[in-house]
């Protein structure tokens, strides 16, 4: 799948290189405490690599392929490099002694070697990754909304924090986190693609909370690829803005309580892989091992991307970029990290 760099006519950034590096600071420190403030989470340390063959690392969307490698002095087998902290957060709970309305948040650094460079995508992942205890009867639409809000919330202070921190920006953001299912995108819009619904409701609401993703649609097609043994594709979603610099829909987060052990097995079963119940995570959430929970995560890239009017993630991020991507750059005056 070959993407290319797609820029605005008359692209200019609004800061210099150096400026850029300072704006990038503020940002994440601003809104790392805002994250933390909001939804009472501790940060901790997280690792980069998992061993191989638990069930621990994330599949996305069952596609990718992991990096892997053997290592001297271990034995055991292969290590991998994670491609998120969905599965290895959750048993990170339990083992901390989290209680009900308590949480962690983390510094997630990732290599995902089968994404298609763009304006968005970069092979290097950096998030905030978090998650926190809910009770098994707060496993709830409602509780979903209200966690969203508060990272909207967090969101919507840090552009006010870093618009007066630096007057070439100007604040974009809506009052309010408009919400939405899957379903209803695409009984409103169901002549249009699932990328060109997100850019019909973010354009009219600015920011959208878009609800229940990996199930199949009354179409019989899905919004989007969500892996089965994280997120209850029936209470999850992803936070959308309104890019006005790209002229899209911008995702800068994803999110969603976590499945039980019923969840678990009737989303492994649609997707074909009840071979996974018997992975170490995996018994440890049929077995009731596992707290109830809510995580998600947050692009630190993408959140400062869109914070600075930045057109490309290579603008706020330092990572490899293929000789189409940097001619591209170079031709649309975009100046990479």
């Amino acid at each position: 799948m070959l993407r290319s760099t797609a820029v605005p006519r008359r692209y200019e950034s609004r800061m210099n290189l150096l400026e850029t590096e300072k704006a990038i600071s503020e940002v994440k420190s601003y809104f790392e405490q805002q994250l933390k403030d909001q939804l009472r989470l501790t940060k901790v340390s997280a690792p980069i690599l998992l061993k191989a063959g638990n069930g621990m690392n994330d599949n996305l969307n069952g596609t990718e392929r992991i990096v892997s490698f053997d290592a001297l002095d271990l034995k055991e087998g292969p290590v991998e490099v994670v491609q998120s902290l969905a599965k290895w957060k959750r048993m990170a709970l339990a083992r901390y002694g989290f209680t009900y309305g308590e949480g962690l948040y983390t510094d997630m650094r990732a290599v995902r070697r089968d994404e298609v460079m763009d304006n968005l995508h970069s092979v290097y992942v950096d998030q905030w990754d978090w998650e926190k205890v809910i009770f098994d009867g707060k496993r709830t639409m409602e509780t979903l909304q209200l966690e969203a809000r508060k990272i909207y919330r967090a969101v919507k202070g840090t552009e006010q924090y870093i618009c007066r921190q630096f007057t070439c920006l100007k604040p974009v953001l809506p009052d309010a986190l408009f919400f939405i299912t899957t379903q209803e995108l695409e009984d409103q819009y169901p002549n249009l693609s699932p990328q060109e619904r997100e850019n019909e409701v973010a354009q009219l609401h600015g920011a959208v909370f878009i609800m229940q993703i990996g199930g199949r649609l009354k179409s019989g097609e899905v919004h989007d690829g969500r892996s089965p043994d994280y997120d209850d594709w029936s209470l999850n979603g992803d936070l959308v803005l309104w890019n006005p610099v790209l002229e899209r829909a911008f995702e800068i987060s994803s999110m969603g309580i976590r499945v039980d052990a019923d969840t678990l097995k009737q989303q492994l079963k649609a997707s074909g892989c009840e071979n996974r119940l018997e992975l170490f995570f995996h018994q440890a959430v049929l077995n009731g091992e596992l707290p109830a929970s809510i995580g998600g995560g947050i692009g630190q890239s993408r959140l400062c991307m869109f914070l600075l009017g930045k057109a490309h993630i290579g603008e706020v991020q330092v990572s490899v970029w293929n000789q189409r991507t940097r001619e591209e750059c170079r031709e649309r005056n975009i100046r990479l990290l």
